[in-house]
C-alpha cells in the first residue's frame, strides 16, 4: 500500500492491516506501530472505526468530530487539564456510549477534571460529582437544585433530574398502533454510501423509528433516499438514482424535514413570527381604543416595515458591529433601548402591556395574558406542551439552540390546520433535551400520528425507541460492515 491506499481505508481496516506487518526490528518502527496502534483502536472504540483517515472534517457530523477530538485528547496522555464537553453523546448509540464513558473515566485517572453537559442516563450515573440546574427551564431555572452524587439525586424531590434517575418520572408511550396491514410506503434498490440494493417498507400513518450504531446508514437511507424521492414524486420530477423504485406514495399529500437548522439568521425572525401569532397580536394592538383614536393600523404594530419601528435600528432592536481581527458583537440601540419600536407606537398598551413589553413575554405568561383569544391559545399551548414555556415571544431566532429551533418547527406544523398525509422526517430531535422533555416531545409526536400524517424518526434515545409503533434498524455495524436492514 502507497499512503493514498492507508489513507482511503477505514480505521479498523488500518488496524487490521497494521497488525498484519512485521516490524523491522528498529527504534523508529518499535515507537511507531505502537503509537498508531492506541491511537486507531481508540478511535475504534468510541464508535468511528467505520470512518477513513482522510475523510474531511467538515463531513463529520457533531458527535463524531466530537469523538475524534476526544480520542486526540486521550492519546496526548497530559494531566491537570480541565476539560469541558456539552454533550457528546449526540448521534452515540447506547452501544458506544458505555465506550465513551470508559474514555471520560480513563482522562479522570490522568488527574484530570472532566466536566461533562449531558442529559444521557449512562453518563449522569458514571459521574463522581452531578451539579443539577432547575428546577425548570428559562425563567423558571438558573438555580442550583442539588449537587452530590447520583445517589443524592435520586433523594432530592424537588431535582427532576433525580426523579428520572429514581425511576419515578414516566414516559407516556400511548397504544401502540398496529402496523398488520397497514399502507405501506416501499424503497426498493436503495443504493448509497454503505448501502447497498435495500428494500425497506414504511408503514404510513405510524410512528417509525430508524435506528442502529452510528454509521450504520440512517440518515443516508432517511434523509438522502427517501425524502429526496418523495419530493421529486411529490412534485412530478424525476427519480433520483439512489433508488430503483418508490410504491405506495399516493397517499403523501406533502413531506417534511424537521431539522435542527435555526428558523431564521436575522434578529427579525422569532418565535412569535414563526409560529404564526404575530399578525393575531398586532390586529389585537390595532384594535385598542388608544390605536383607533391615533388611527393606527395593525401594521403600525411591526418590527419591519417604517412607521411605528425604532428607524434608528430599523426594528431590530440592537446594532451589529463588526471591529477588524475580533469578532462581530451586537449592542443594544441606543434609541429605543432594544424595544424595537418608537414611541409613539410604545404609548399604546394592551391590559397595561406595550407591544415591546408583548415581545418580551415568555410563551407561559403569553397564554395567561391572550386567555380569551383561541387563535392565539393554541398555538402558544402547543409551544408550552412541547416545553417551550419559557422561551420569549419576540426572542431572536440565532440565541436559540438546535433542539429548541427543531420543537418550534414542530409546534407550527400542530398548529396549522393540514390534511391528513404528512410525511414528516426528524433526526434526532432529542438532541439536547432532558430525559422530562423527551416525554413531552413523545407525546407530540404522538399527536401528528394521530391526525393522519406519518412520522419518522431517526433516533438512538430508548425511550423514543419504545414509544414507536415500528422500529426499522439498521447494522449490524458502522460503515461498510452496516447497511443493511437488521430487524
Amino acid at each position: 500500500y502507497h499512503i493514498g491506499n492507508v489513507a482511503a481505508l477505514p480505521i479498523a481496516d488500518v488496524l487490521a492491516w497494521l497488525s498484519g506487518l512485521n516490524p523491522v526490528a528498529n527504534n523508529i518502527t518499535r515507537q511507531i506501530i505502537p503509537e498508531l496502534t492506541t491511537r486507531l483502536a481508540l478511535l475504534d472504540a468510541l464508535g468511528v472505526g467505520y470512518l477513513s483517515l482522510d475523510r474531511a472534517t467538515n463531513t463529520l457530523s457533531t458527535g463524531e468530530a466530537q469523538r475524534v477530538r476526544i480520542a486526540a485528547e486521550l492519546s496526548s496522555n497530559l494531566s491537570g487539564v480541565c476539560y469541558v464537553l456539552d454533550e457528546p453523546t449526540v448521534g452515540l448509540h447506547p452501544h458506544n456510549a458505555l465506550a465513551l464513558v470508559k474514555a471520560l473515566s480513563d482522562l479522570r485517572d490522568r488527574q484530570n477534571t472532566v466536566v461533562v453537559v449531558e442529559h444521557e442516563e449512562p453518563v449522569i450515573r458514571a459521574a463522581d460529582h452531578i451539579i443539577d440546574l432547575g428546577p425548570g427551564a428559562g425563567v423558571h431555572g438558573g438555580r442550583i437544585v442539588k449537587t452530590g452524587t447520583p445517589k443524592m439525586l435520586e433523594k432530592t424531590k424537588d431535582s427532576v433530574t433525580g426523579q428520572w434517575l429514581k425511576g419515578t418520572g414516566k414516559t407516556a408511550l400511548g397504544a401502540r398502533r398496529s402496523i398488520d396491514n397497514a399502507a405501506c410506503l416501499t424503497v426498493s434498490g436503495a443504493s448509497c454510501h454503505n448501502l447497498d440494493d435495500l428494500t425497506v417498507k414504511f408503514p404510513l400513518s405510524r410512528l417509525v423509528c430508524v435506528t442502529g450504531v452510528s454509521g450504520s446508514g440512517k440518515s443516508t437511507l432517511v434523509r438522502e433516499i427517501i425524502f429526496r424521492a418523495i419530493k421529486a414524486k411529490l412534485a412530478g420530477k424525476k427519480m433520483p438514482n439512489v433508488l430503483s423504485e418508490l410504491s405506495g406514495a399516493e397517499a403523501i399529500k406533502s413531506v417534511k424535514e424537521v431539522d435542527e437548522s435555526p428558523i431564521g439568521r436575522t434578529p427579525r425572525s422569532v418565535p412569535a413570527t414563526y409560529v404564526g401569532i404575530m399578525d393575531t397580536i398586532r390586529h389585537i394592538f390595532s384594535r385598542t381604543p388608544e390605536a383607533r383614536a391615533r388611527g393606527y393600523k395593525a401594521s403600525r404594530f411591526s418590527f419591519n416595515v417604517s412607521g411605528g419601528r425604532c428607524e434608528a435600528c430599523k426594528g431590530q432592536g440592537r446594532h451589529r458591529v463588526e471591529m477588524p481581527l475580533l469578532p462581530v458583537i451586537h449592542i443594544p440601540c441606543d434609541i429605543c433601548g432594544g424595544k424595537r419600536f418608537n414611541p409613539d407606537t410604545l404609548a399604546v398598551t394592551f391590559k397595561g402591556h406595550s407591544i415591546a413589553e408583548v415581545l418580551a413575554l415568555t410563551v407561559d405568561e403569553a397564554l395567561d395574558l391572550f386567555s380569551a383569544f383561541p387563535d392565539l391559545v393554541r398555538p402558544l399551548k402547543f409551544l408550552s406542551d412541547i416545553g417551550l414555556g419559557y422561551i420569549q415571544l419576540g426572542q431572536p431566532s440565532p440565541t436559540l439552540s438546535g433542539g429548541e429551533a427543531q420543537r418550534i418547527k414542530l409546534a407550527s406544523e400542530l398548529t396549522t390546520r393540514q390534511r391528513a398525509g404528512g410525511f414528516y422526517i426528524l433526526d434526532e430531535p432529542t438532541t439536547g433535551l432532558h430525559m422530562a422533555d423527551v416525554a413531552r416531545l413523545i407525546s407530540v409526536l404522538q399527536r401528528l400520528v394521530d391526525r393522519g400524517d406519518t412520522v419518522v424518526v431517526i433516533e438512538h434515545d430508548m425511550d423514543v425507541i419504545a414509544a414507536a409503533d415500528c422500529i426499522i434498524a439498521l447494522g449490524p455495524e458502522g460503515g461498510k460492515n452496516g447497511g443493511q436492514v437488521v430487524a
